[in-house]
């Protein structure tokens, strides 16, 4: 078993990531109030010790879905960027740790995970759910034995899972501990997942601009400006993807 794990958690905001983060160390090392919405993409690191294993996270606010323009499209890019260039310097990814509501499944649920898991990650890392908010669940393994099926229709699937609560004072509290411990425990690592950065933004821009199209305010030369100063891609490379993503010819 490798001595460090490098885990995306993502998710919708409001899911319960820091709580998760919190479960994961085994104390409060995230703030989980207020949860502010963040741009889209952004991301915050941590780093720490649990059981002689050293976690890498970087809890990611994933795509949203606001009317993106140009004010939140770029910055989007700039995070992304950002994002695979911390990857890349630690030597790629272990795992994915998709992070839900124990509710319906909206678009945006598969689209983060499509985003996360098929484009990133070229389905190539295990990816693991963490089902939250289960509080009122009588017990809480009962809601993924309900649900599992239908996830699988909406194309969702899973290496593993743990059904929690992210609250401290809750009877359930204790047990979810235990719940995502064991499922961290258990995964063995084949090798971390990366590929060339400039690849890795290419895909990733690729993907994005089905979720958040350009509007015709943008200018080429600021998409351009982006790709070359933020995410250091070859001038032509970055002006190939900015007609692409433009809609241009």
């Amino acid at each position: 078993m490798s001595s460090s794990l490098n885990i995306i958690l993502f998710g919708e905001t409001g899911v319960g990531k820091s709580s998760v983060i919190n479960l994961i160390a085994g104390r409060q090392i995230a703030e989980t109030s207020p949860d502010v919405r963040g741009c889209t993409m952004s991301f915050k690191p941590y780093t720490f010790p649990v059981g002689g294993r050293t976690f890498h996270i970087w809890d990611t606010v994933g795509l949203e879905e606001p009317e993106m323009g140009v004010n939140g499209y770029l910055p989007a890019i700039e995070q992304a960027c950002d994002l695979i260039h911390h990857l890349t310097s630690k030597g790629g990814v272990d795992l994915l740790l998709f992070c839900m509501r124990g509710n319906r499944v909206t678009a945006t649920t598969q689209s983060n995970y499509r985003l996360f898991y098929e484009v990133l990650c070229r389905s190539q890392v295990p990816i693991a759910l963490i089902i939250t908010h289960l509080e009122r669940e009588t017990l809480m393994e009962g809601w993924w034995e309900r649900n599992m099926d239908s996830l699988e229709k909406y194309g969702i699937k899973a290496a593993g899972h743990a059904c929690v609560t992210g609250l401290p004072t809750h009877n359930k509290y204790r047990e979810s501990q235990v719940n995502i411990a064991r499922l961290l425990e258990g995964h063995k690592s084949n090798g971390r997942f990366t590929m060339p950065q400039e690849a890795w933004i290419i895909e990733f821009l690729r993907m994005f601009g089905l979720f958040a199209p350009l509007k015709r305010e943008s200018k080429r030369k600021d998409i351009m400006k982006v790709l070359t100063k933020r995410c250091k891609l070859d001038p032509k490379v970055a002006e190939e993807l900015a007609v692409k993503l433009e809609g241009g010819p």
